[in-house]
């Protein structure tokens, strides 16, 4: 009997694995055939999709006759909507969180009015708005207005506005139009949209809610955030990650790819600041904009915020003050200039690292003999652990031979020279004065380069 159930369960399993196979083996073929017989057209639909190419192309050449004589034939409705090639995707928006096939980043849904604006087809456009064309619906996400700002394109701007475009009407992304005003270009389209009324703080209706002034820190673009600015942009208005347009500047002023720095994002953070931007906000992790610019390895934003008032002894919500996020990146920076950063952190009464971890600061600073050299010298003397030597390679340690032979000679004997300690003890009395309070004293300038932590090469 139970042979006989095993033969049973058998034979099934057999049945069905043998109907399986045949599935596989022979289904694509007919699903194939299938799509074929689905994609056959008949004469009338074969007819209506050569006057939607033959439109598309006419809307592409700003060819405004032929586009009429499509349009009097009474074929083709005027707001048909059409495929068009957008790589770029300047005519598609979608919402945040929304998986999509890779088809759907290739090409785009559009009617003609937002062909024209994404290919400055100009006399097109107001042809297709004098017959009445829909100027608000966004078959893919955007507006024409949206797609007039995304390519910067003033006169089209000018032309929709004029036709009753809705200035604040948000794609399907959540932008406003003066969220797609992100290049020097399209300073004119946002000028030209907030005379009609856009609202500058209007944050987006999506997880960021960033203003339009965040959107032009980021790219950085000085125009947008000073025009923005004047006409009553809140400074300091913070995303949803409590990030300011402060932050975004500073954070986006280094280009990690390229490994450079960029002069229109300092532009922006030193307009901001000179609009009262608080360098000493903190986002939802507690960073502050010094972080960020220390994170860089850019001095010259971080000597911007500090001589703002930035504070060089804040924490994030791990306890790390700027100067620890400066010697996490030192080596990984070679476009920067760190000797200045520690400096000028130091300078504006930065905490040193705690002595019994120096040795991190040789890890990830070894290649940098100005950069030992600062911070060795801001203490009144430390001791040497059986670390240090291990943190410095060898090749490393016979290139800058004579400054560590100096630190280890230095750091050995206690305590170190009267000149040294009355720099330690002039530093401390001046605190976070130091940087501005050195200027002011009567020394020579050799002196109060000193004071300052100017590197000369060796430790004594």
């Amino acid at each position: 009997m139970l042979n006989s159930f095993i033969l049973t369960i058998y034979v099934f399993i057999s049945s069905l694995l043998h109907a399986l196979w045949g599935t596989l083996a022979f289904g694509p073929s007919g699903l194939v055939a299938h799509d074929q017989r689905m994609e056959e057209l008949s004469p009338r639909q074969h007819a209506l999709k050569q006057l939607k190419n033959r439109f598309l192309k006419a809307l592409q050449d700003n060819n405004a006759e032929e586009v009429l004589q499509i349009l009097h034939t009474g074929k083709l409705d005027i707001d048909t909507v059409l495929e068009v090639e957008d790589p770029s995707m300047v005519l598609a928006s979608y919402k945040q969180g929304y998986w999509l096939p890779g088809y759907k980043l290739e090409n785009s849904w559009a009617m003609g009015i937002h062909v024209c604006v994404m290919y400055n087809a100009v006399e097109t456009a107001l042809v297709l708005l004098q017959k009445g064309a829909a100027i608000n619906r966004m078959p893919n996400g955007k507006t024409p207005l949206h797609v007039a700002c995304e390519v910067s394109n003033s006169e089209c701007v000018a032309l929709l506005l004029a036709h009753g475009a809705k200035i604040n009407s948000l794609s399907l992304s959540g932008h406003s139009p003066l969220h797609y005003c992100t290049t020097q270009e399209s300073v004119d389209c946002a000028k030209q949209l907030i005379l009609k009324g856009a609202k500058v703080s209007m944050p987006s209706n999506n997880n960021e809610e960033e203003t339009p002034l965040h959107t032009a820190a980021r790219f950085g673009v000085p125009d947008l955030v000073a025009l923005y600015l004047v006409h009553g942009a809140s400074v300091d208005a913070v995303n949803s990650f409590q990030e300011t347009p402060l932050m975004a500047a500073v954070f986006w002023a280094f280009d990690t790819k390229e490994q450079i720095y960029s002069e229109p994002h300092h532009f922006v953070c030193r307009i901001l600041l000179d609009h009262q931007a608080d360098p000493n906000l903190q986002e939802e992790d507690n960073k502050t904009a010094l972080h960020k610019a220390a994170w860089n390895c850019d001095h010259i934003l971080m000597q911007m915020l500090l001589e703002a008032g930035a504070d060089a002894r804040a924490m994030d919500i791990n306890g790390c003050a700027p100067i620890q996020y400066l010697i996490k990146v030192t080596d990984v920076r070679p476009m920067a200039i760190p000797d200045l950063c520690y400096q000028l952190l130091l300078n504006y009464n930065a905490a040193r690292i705690y002595p019994p971890q120096f040795h991190k600061v040789l890890q990830s600073c070894h290649d940098y003999p100005k950069v030992v050299e600062i911070m060795v010298n801001s203490y009144e003397h430390l001791k040497p652990t059986k670390k240090w030597r291990a943190a410095i390679p060898d090749d490393c340690y016979m290139r800058h031979k004579d400054l560590y032979d100096s630190l280890f000679a230095v750091c050995s004997n206690t305590p170190r020279s009267l000149l040294h300690l009355t720099r330690c003890g002039i530093r401390a009395s001046l605190g976070k004065r130091c940087h501005t309070g050195v200027a002011q004293l009567p020394l020579p300038s050799s002196m109060k380069k000193y004071l300052l932590l100017e590197p000369e090469g060796i430790l004594y």
